[in-house]
């Protein structure tokens, strides 16, 4: 059994999403996500929602065999626990691949890291960004 580990923040999920997590199931047998905690998110604005409800979110999707909310201090943690086969990585993602590989390495865990293919909008006004949601949501609501 393939086991392939995704993470993200997951605020306002999206399609953009949801093909990132199907994609990640389709590199495997097993998919489990790691919701980034809203406190340990420092490469954008933190999450709108709380933690525990964009894990419950992402954990109803059908691609989605478990999903857990991330460690406290330490993002590889979970990566140690798990043990996966595939670190699956969004498309857009803003992690470095070489890096995560070199952790890896360092912490003794054989693992494969791969990007998610991208996707595009499917009609002009289709919103595949939690900040372009929340951008449109600003300017037609705010």
């Amino acid at each position: 059994m393939t086991h392939v580990v995704a993470q993200g923040t997951f605020d306002l999920l999206h399609p953009g999403h949801v093909h990132y997590l199907r994609d990640a199931a389709g590199m495997g047998d097993r998919l489990t996500v790691i919701v980034a905690r809203r406190e340990n998110v420092s490469h954008k604005e933190p999450p709108v929602l709380p933690n525990r409800q964009r894990r419950d979110v992402v954990a109803a999707l059908d691609a989605v065999d478990d999903a857990r909310v991330g460690h406290p201090e330490d993002i590889f943690a979970p990566i140690e626990e798990l043990d996966p086969d595939v670190i699956a990585l969004g498309f857009d993602q803003h992690h470095d691949e070489a890096a995560i590989e070199d952790e890896l390495a360092r912490r003794g865990i054989d693992c494969k890291v791969e990007r998610a293919s991208p996707r595009d909008p499917e009609y002009d006004d289709e919103l595949l960004s939690t900040g372009r949601i929340i951008d449109r949501i600003l300017d037609e609501r705010g």
